[in-house]
């Protein structure tokens, strides 16, 4: 996992074309305009889901992971802390669902990072992890998830 500010994106231009283009659509658009959704920037390759929410507390919540996509989570308005592991010998709590991408845990994340507005996390297969979760209240958050196919 990797997390930074957005004005520090071209450090992550060696991972690949398809982040080059990710991190160029994050600081390009203008989100305050941009509705809550799922947009096609690249065919499936990178797929851009806007979300609008309230955070949460972690009560119930579990760690996901992913197959097919690396995340890169930016956060555009609010704060939250996301929590972490790295996938080992976890048994899923949820099985791997290939038409949603994603598995569920059900340990608890070892550590939690806090992310601020202009802030991006990127989450590879092996990164657990646990969004939406609130600081000390809950907040509004808009965040934008970019899918970056493997």
């Amino acid at each position: 996992m990797i997390i930074d500010t957005l004005q520090h994106a071209a450090h992550y231009h060696a991972l690949g074309p398809k982040f080059v283009k990710a991190f160029q659509y994050l600081q390009e658009t203008d989100f305050s305009k941009v509705e809550k959704g799922r947009y096609e920037i690249d065919g499936t390759a990178i797929i851009a889901i806007v979300n609008e929410y309230d955070t949460i507390p972690t009560t119930g919540e579990q760690m996901e992971s992913h197959k097919k996509y690396i995340d890169i989570q930016y956060i555009v308005r609010g704060e939250e802390l996301i929590g972490h592991d790295f996938l080992q010998e976890q048994i899923p709590s949820k099985p791997y669902s290939e038409e949603e991408d994603f598995m569920l845990f059900a340990e608890a994340p070892v550590f939690f990072s806090k992310l601020q507005q202009g802030m991006f996390a990127i989450f590879f297969p092996t990164d657990l992890h646990m969004p939406n979760i609130k600081v000390n209240e809950p907040v509004s958050v808009k965040k934008v998830v970019m899918k970056v196919s493997i």
